[in-house]
């Protein structure tokens, strides 16, 4: 070990004969000469005090020294040990003040330094094997438990110190592992705070960063991180990329909130005595692995966007977000500022790929080409799809108001008129399906900025419904799938936290627009049928004609509508009570004017009750779609087709 401390004065200091004009120096004074004896004599009686207990506990002095710790074998012996070596370098200090004591006592200062590089290779070995054999007992998590990063133990006097018994004092309230890693946290401290007195404090600080930093490692390992570069992120598919993810996740709150933390707590501790060694110890320890772990979200930010990817994105960027309190305090030097940067990096960076992601998303919808109705008016897959999407982002509505705090969208100042109109509800229905504008006053009265986005999102969905409801030939049917579908979104709004962004008012207007949909339906659908029953007298022939005409309408109606669909259970029961209503009553009173005018004619084939149970088995068929996958996630948006896509939908962090 190099000779360190008042030794190194020794060899470059030259003693000198003359005055720097030439003339001689004069011989001290006999006075002077009695102070500088004095003086040596102290220094002499300083060290016989204290080298019995340096010596013997010097590592290269015996065996018995060598394999044993100083702290373990007698912790009253180290307290002294300590407060030896502390002693003996105060009367270092005290004696080299005075150029000319070593002169005088020259010798007595290099015993004193000897004795001192014995002690500091005992206190280098101590602090070692402290460190090494405490290594589970000052895992961050137990450390990081603890209260604040004050002292484990007040128990420390004037030369750093630590008594037995406020020890344990300290350790009364706490568990005997917690208790142990108190000990050995103040033991550490003592011998770090009278090292770095010495001036051995890079000796400390060599040990230290080796042990510790391959803890970090290790820990972050035992997590599950893996280091990946930007070219691995980009080529991974995306079942091992979100197995990546969700390891991440799951680490994050551990590695930032205890094992950062912890290391920060003991660290402080340690080397409380010194700012400097506690700053670059902390960021060589920490701060490369703290950068690597926390620009983990950043890349798979730049990785190709898609909607599978959005909630992970989300999720990632909540975690950040709620660990930056614990982030920004723990790496507060100036040479771990690239922690908290990575970190606000990487929110940056996943907020700029959510906002994308949303954009993208919307383009898709609008460019949807999907040319084949869905079979029985049913819901479109792209409904399901979409609005599992919307309602899925609605649950991040915090993180998107932190997204979308700086930017602004504005509602289109058109917009067809099922969308925010309220006046539209109880207008006389229309012919067909249509997408004439009428104005909304959303834009007047426009909400969060995530109400108004994901608003945009299912205006664009209601707008390539009306679209599609185009593609069928009967008027009736297509007035049933926008039914089915407005009544689906509806559901899905009033089921999530969309219908906390958009509003109670805003589902009931929407839901009494489906059910006008429904009645054009029941009209356009069974208008024939009813108008083939009379309504007043007729006579024997027109009678006849009648009921047979109602005969062949009703067969017909049951036939075509066989496999149509209404799919809430709700307002199935409502669509079939009202067609019930339109055709049985007035059935009724026909066919017994019938039977008493024709008799048992074959012209007379259905009872009311048989046309009541016919028209109660209908709307039940196959709704054209998936009908037991809410995501209905392999829907490949934009293309109108179905594959076996990720289930970027069943999300669990």
């Amino acid at each position: 070990m190099p000779r360190k401390g008042l030794r190194s004065l020794l060899p470059s200091y030259s003693f000198p004969s003359r005055h720097h004009d030439g003339r001689s120096l004069a011989p001290p004074s006999p006075h002077r000469r009695q102070q500088q004896s004095s003086a040596a004599t102290m220094m002499e009686d300083k060290v016989t005090a204290v080298e019995a207990i340096i010596t013997k506990w010097d590592p290269n002095a015996s065996s018995f020294a060598k394999i044993t710790s100083l702290f373990y074998q007698d912790r009253a012996e180290a307290h002294r040990f300590l407060l030896a070596v502390s002693d003996l370098q105060r009367a270092m200090l005290d004696f080299a003040s005075d150029k000319g004591n070593l002169v005088s006592g020259s010798d007595a200062l290099v015993r004193a330094q000897t004795l001192m590089q014995a002690a500091m290779r005992r206190l280098e070995k101590e602090f070692d094997q402290i460190l090494s054999a405490n290594r589970d007992r000052l895992d961050p998590e137990s450390v990081s438990a603890r209260s604040s990063r004050s002292s484990v133990s007040d128990a420390e006097d004037d030369v750093g110190g630590s008594s037995e018994d406020d020890i344990r004092a300290a350790g009364e309230s706490i568990g005997e592992v917690e208790r142990a890693a108190a000990i050995a946290m103040a033991d550490l401290h003592a011998i770090a705070e009278t090292m770095m007195s010495a001036g051995y404090g890079k000796e400390c600080f060599r040990i230290y960063k080796i042990l510790r930093k391959s803890i970090i490692d290790e820990c972050l390992y035992r997590l599950g991180f893996e280091k990946l570069s930007p070219s691995q992120i980009q080529k991974m598919d995306w079942e091992s990329l979100d197995s990546k993810i969700r390891t991440w996740l799951a680490a994050s709150r551990v590695a930032v909130k205890t094992l950062f933390s912890g290391e920060r707590i003991l660290l402080d501790h340690v080397f409380a005595g010194s700012d400097s060694i506690r700053e670059a110890c902390f960021a060589d320890i920490a701060r490369d692995a703290a950068v690597q772990f926390l620009s983990f979200p950043e890349l798979v930010a730049k990785s190709k966007r898609s909607p599978e990817k959005m909630f992970r994105i989300l999720d990632l960027h909540d975690a950040i977000a709620e660990l930056w309190p614990e982030i920004e305090p723990v790496f507060s030097f100036e040479s771990t500022a690239a922690v908290p940067t990575q970190a606000l990096n990487s929110l940056v960076k996943l907020a700029d790929a959510a906002r994308a992601t949303i954009a993208d998303f919307e383009v898709a919808m609008q460019k949807d080409t999907s040319k084949s109705p869905i079979p029985g008016g049913g819901i479109h897959p792209l409904t399901r799809y979409s609005m599992n999407f919307v309602a899925l982002l609605a649950d991040y509505d915090a993180a998107l108001a932190d997204i979308f705090a700086d930017s602004t969208l504005h509602m289109p100042s058109s917009l067809p008129d099922f969308f925010f109109d309220t006046s539209q509800a109880s207008a006389p229905p229309s012919p067909a399906p249509s997408s004439a504008a009428s104005t909304s006053n959303y834009e007047e009265n426009p909400g969060s900025p995530v109400a108004v986005r994901l608003a945009r999102l299912i205006l664009v969905l209601l707008c390539k419904l009306d679209d599609k409801a185009g593609l069928y030939r009967e008027v009736s049917l297509s007035y049933l799938f926008l039914a089915n579908n407005l009544q689906y979104i509806v559901n899905k709004i009033r089921g999530s936290r969309l219908s906390h962004l958009l509003g109670e008012e805003w589902a009931t207007r929407h839901a009494a627009k489906a059910r006008q949909y429904a009645s054009n339906f029941e009209r356009l659908g069974w208008s024939k049928v009813a108008a083939a029953i009379p309504a007043g007298e007729v006579g024997p022939a027109e009678m006849r004609e009648r009921m047979r005409a109602f005969n062949a309408g009703l067969e017909k109606a049951c036939r075509n509508q066989a496999e149509w669909v209404v799919a809430d259970a709700g307002m199935r029961e409502v669509v079939r009570a009202v067609v019930r209503g339109m055709i049985v009553p007035a059935y009724r009173g026909f066919y017994v004017k019938c039977r008493a005018e024709l008799g048992d004619s074959a012209v007379v084939k259905f009872s009311p009750e048989d046309v009541g149970s016919r028209l109660s088995e209908l709307f039940s068929g196959s709704d054209g779609s998936d009908s037991g996958s809410e995501s209905y996630s392999g829907y490949r948006l934009g293309s109108g087709s179905v594959s076996g896509g990720s289930k970027w939908s069943s999300r669990s962090a």
